[in-house]
């Protein structure tokens, strides 16, 4: 949940029966925390069970590398791991033999076949209600996809209070993943600006941008977001699709965003 994951909240999820996962790159670039002090710090305030959540990213040596030192870190100090994109070997080669549970972000079956042939231990099933990057389908044809591959699916998207946290499970779901419903906390380090954003919104104010990373993400409307759309144009969207050129049409956005939060208004 970047960049919304300190350590505060993390613990306070897991000392709250619940598994608070870490953002390493939240916790160190945007928190300012050694990524070991700053899983010690959670370690001091509680013994229950904590994730961390591991973004693999086989096209970039740089990110490969410094994911695996994050990784050996968190087996260090006890972490379990969530894994997205690729969550093959590399992490579960690391991860299980020191007794960690690796769990893997999809979004349909393809991606579910890969990450279990890479030895992964569950499915994070995200839906195309989640915060942040979202899928195609619903909670529901997600686990019907999902559900004959014979190992835990986890429901990520939607649930914010305990009747979404039930209907989840009635469809079969062995657990649920939720990240926003967080964020407006008093442990969460988010802005409080964010924090009341989150609050106010309703559902319908979401909508689904392609113009941030270059896949679907749900953020509020407002009007910076309806002044840049929505969708990605066509060289925009077949550099995407490169192994090499998605990296520097992401670079791109970035920069774009950054500049226009610094232009004065």
């Amino acid at each position: 949940m970047y960049p919304c994951s300190n350590a505060e909240l993390v613990a306070a999820v897991s000392a709250a029966g619940g598994i608070g996962v870490v953002q390493p790159l939240s916790m160190i670039y945007v928190y300012g925390q050694d990524l070991r002090d700053g899983l010690r710090l959670i370690r001091r305030t509680t013994d229950k069970p904590i994730g961390m959540n591991v973004l693999i990213e086989r096209s970039s040596n740089f990110y490969l590398e410094r994911m695996r030192r994050y990784v050996d870190i968190a087996i260090e100090e006890a972490c379990a791991s969530s894994s997205r994109r690729w969550a093959s070997a590399l992490v579960v080669d690391r991860v299980a033999p020191a007794g960690g549970i690796v769990y893997h972000d999809v979004t349909e079956r393809k991606w579910a076949e890969k990450g279990l042939a890479g030895g992964v231990h569950g499915l994070i099933a995200v839906n195309n209600r989640a915060g942040g990057h979202a899928g195609p389908r619903s909670a529901e044809a997600l686990y019907e996809e999902l559900a004959v591959l014979g190992v835990p699916v986890v429901c990520a998207g939607g649930i914010g209070d305990e009747t979404g946290f039930v209907a989840a499970l009635r469809m079969g779901y062995a657990g649920t993943q939720l990240g926003t419903r967080f964020i407006a906390t008093n442990e969460c380090g988010a802005h409080d600006d964010y924090k009341q954003a989150i609050v106010r919104a309703t559902e319908a104010d979401i909508v689904l941008t392609e113009r941030v990373t270059g896949v679907p993400l749900s953020v509020i409307r407002t009007p910076y977001v309806e002044r840049i759309g929505t969708k990605t144009g066509p060289i925009a969207r077949w550099m995407l699709r490169g192994r090499r050129t998605k990296h520097w049409m992401r670079t791109i956005y970035a920069s774009v965003r950054r500049g226009s939060s610094s232009a004065p208004r």
